[in-house]
């Protein structure tokens, strides 16, 4: 097994995790409410994908103090400000508290609390406050360990974030499969402005996943999910041709996302496999190209 790469940062930040550039699409379409609104969704559901993908981050990257791997990329991410171990990488210079209940190890489930008080920055410039509380059913390398992840006053720079995040590992025989949900998640700006979201998508190694070698991983990712927002705009989207995300590019490189608002039904297209930023949004039988960023 591929130690600090199997369902690591970039496997389980995936999907959707950039938002999409539609400037120009918006443009384009600015003449038309309802394509308008359909894309402003998308966008939403994109940006609050993130949002939880970055928690995942954080919880997967958690070792205890003394050095039990309970996440699947252990002293990674974000907070990773020091060189050595994984247990030295999360201990030095950090900016939050990390408790461990029960503290002894092989010992489950583990209730992980990691508090960033009232304000921690992270290396991605970023400043996160409140606590991430995680529970850990066994560690996340074993097939069907499962990590729960709620809020308490989690805050990242003008976001406040609650909800319950989970995390299973669905691995089977010699295909390794990860399965995330986020259930009733909301993201709420200072503003005012919210985004209620519910996801699940699962990931399956396609290649790669038992060799040393990173860059040689191909997912899989399926999945749905539906939001509302504070202008009282809903909407759902489903991937209805697997997207194929390859470690190689930077980009997902083929697959096709279904999604409607009220009674606009688009198709979002990343492509025949090619690795480049394009992809294509068909909305009302028109279709326009957009760059991902």
């Amino acid at each position: 097994m591929k130690k600090g790469t199997f369902f690591g940062k970039g496997a389980v930040a995936l999907l959707l995790t950039g938002t999409l550039f539609f400037t120009a699409c918006k443009k384009e379409l600015s003449g038309k409410l309802d394509e308008l609104n359909a894309v402003e969704t998308t966008v939403n559901d994109l940006e609050t994908d993130a949002v939880y993908d970055d928690v995942n981050d954080i919880a997967m990257g958690i070792s205890s103090d003394g050095g039990e791997e309970l996440g699947f990329t252990p002293g990674s991410g974000v907070f990773d400000n020091a060189s050595g171990s994984p247990a030295a990488r999360i201990s030095e210079g950090r900016c939050f508290t990390l408790t461990v209940v029960p503290q002894e190890r092989g010992v489950f489930p583990k209730t992980v609390t990691i508090d960033f008080g009232s304000g921690c920055l992270g290396r991605d410039g970023k400043t996160r406050k409140g606590k991430i509380i995680t529970v850990f059913t066994g560690p996340m390398r074993q097939p069907g360990s499962k990590a729960t992840t709620t809020f308490d006053g989690y805050k990242v720079d003008s976001i406040a974030v609650t909800g319950t995040h989970e995390v299973i590992n669905n691995s089977v025989a010699e295909t390794k499969i990860l399965t995330k949900r986020v259930l009733e998640g909301k993201l709420t700006w200072d503003s005012g402005r919210w985004v209620k979201w519910n996801a699940t998508r699962t990931f399956t190694f396609l290649a790669g996943a038992d060799t040393p070698e990173p860059m040689d991983n191909v997912i899989q990712i399926t999945g749905a999910g539906r939001g509302e927002n504070s202008k009282g705009k809903s909407w759902s989207h489903e991937v209805i041709e697997p997207l194929i995300k390859k470690f190689t590019c930077r980009w997902i490189t083929k697959g096709v996302v279904k999604f409607r608002h009220n009674e606009v039904v688009g198709l979002l297209n990343f492509g025949n496999g090619d690795c480049d930023n394009k992809a294509t949004i068909l909305i009302n039988g028109v279709l326009r190209e957009i760059s991902l960023r």
